[in-house]
């Protein structure tokens, strides 16, 4: 899920920033979203920057009478924990290649999932799922002067890796009666691209900038189908995907000193998420053209079923001295589920401090504590006809998510 940055007007005059790293695009609001992207690095007038930072996002999310397939009390236990722990690391460069141009590359992990509920009454739907990303890119700008700041055009690509796997029960042994289960391991990868516009007053740390990151076409879904043999042992199948799609995303990021010392800042973003409902896996050799949702080549299914994402959010900064500057702020993110999943709306407060020990080094810690509201997961029908959530359902309250985020900054 994102990681939001709060950010403290370090100078007197209102002229430069120190970016305060707080936690978090939380897991279940927004998709597939963790790290989501970040270019800030980009505008650091420095001719040459550094930053590393790494989030650790807590989430509480508690399954609740749960239900296997049909309303189904399966006696496997009616609560469960909905999410796991997880680490986001984020490392960059940038450096100012000729006067007016800067460039950055940087690795992140934009989109990862992890839950492992266990053996419980959903376990027809979920044990254990785990998504993981790789995002290597490269961006550069080129800013001029125009009327009273810069403007400043900005481009880069970027290569992206998904994997994961999934396990869910699919039966019982008939003698023992002990669950059975099986699981799905995918990857793929594919390239993207972004482009965006900012307009910067650097003496009133005015900042405005949209950009735009484009989707990520997946047609190398690849993977292995284990199941049981039937005779106590289990058989992998090569398998595949049909072509799928990371989403593209559109961001507005504002941001203007208000006071000596003082800074307000907030942004919105998009991400289309409704891209990925349900994604049908066949077995490799069946022609792809029978690899569709509820198809003739479909053995499983992986059921996302998102709605749009947004993300809202505002706060203030302060610069205290020198040495020291903070920052508070408020986000709002709207769930991608509707009716199936458990990625309802979360609510977050965050603040952080920034330590300046020297001027060229930069050390930011924060945290996060927020509300993800309730809900209830069930049925949803997609496309073609497919219902997906028959196999599994269940309520969860108000769960609490907390973060806790640190990084560093070299400037040369």
């Amino acid at each position: 899920m994102n990681i939001l940055r709060l950010k403290a007007l370090a100078g007197a005059g209102c002229f430069s920033i120190a970016l305060i790293g707080a936690a978090m695009h939380p897991a279940h609001a927004g998709g597939l979203e963790r790290g989501g992207y970040d270019i800030d690095l980009l505008f650091d007038p420095a001719p040459v920057a550094t930053e590393a930072e790494a989030t650790y996002v807590m989430p509480d999310r508690k399954y609740k009478n749960a239900r296997g397939p049909l309303g189904v009390d399966l006696g496997l236990g009616t609560t469960a924990d909905g999410a796991e722990p997880y680490w986001v690391p984020r490392i960059g460069v940038k450096a100012r290649v000729v006067e007016g141009i800067d460039c950055m590359v940087d690795y992140s992990q934009p989109w990862g999932a992890h839950t492992a509920p266990g053996i419980w009454n959903g376990a027809a739907s979920n044990i254990e799922t785990d998504i993981k990303s790789n995002n290597y890119a490269g961006t550069c700008s080129y800013k001029f002067d125009a009327g009273k700041g810069q403007l400043r055009f900005i481009g880069g690509v970027f290569y992206q890796d998904i994997s994961g796997f999934k396990e869910s029960l699919v039966g019982f042994n008939p003698i023992t009666l002990q669950p059975v289960t099986g699981r799905v391991d995918l990857d793929a990868s594919g390239w993207g691209w972004r482009a965006g516009i900012a307009y910067e007053i650097p003496d009133i740390a005015l900042r405005a900038s949209l950009v735009y990151n484009s989707q990520v076409k997946l047609d190398n879904i690849s993977g292995m189908l284990t199941l049981p043999d039937g005779r106590g042992g289990t058989a992998s199948t090569p398998i595949y995907g049909s072509t799928q799609y990371m989403p593209d995303s559109v961001e507005l990021k504002l941001q203007s000193g208000i006071a000596p010392g003082w800074l307000a800042f907030g942004s919105i973003k998009w991400v289309n998420w409704s891209v990925l409902q349900s994604v049908p896996i066949c077995p490799v050799g069946l022609p792809s053209s029978t690899c569709f949702t509820n198809g003739p080549g479909q053995v499983t299914s992986l059921d996302l079923m998102y709605r749009d994402g947004w993300t809202v959010s505002g706060g203030i900064g302060h610069k205290f001295n020198d040495q020291w500057s903070a920052a508070g702020q408020v986000s709002w993110d709207r769930g991608t589920s509707h009716g199936y999943g458990s990625q309802t709306d979360t609510w977050t407060l965050g603040g952080g401090v920034a330590y300046t020990p020297s001027p060229n080094v930069e050390i930011r810690l924060a945290g996060v504590v927020g509300v993800m509201t309730s809900g209830h997961s069930g049925t949803l029908a997609g496309e073609n006809g497919y219902v997906a959530g028959e196999d599994a359902s269940y309520d969860f309250g108000n769960d609490l998510i907390t973060a806790i985020n640190g990084g560093i900054k070299i400037k040369f």
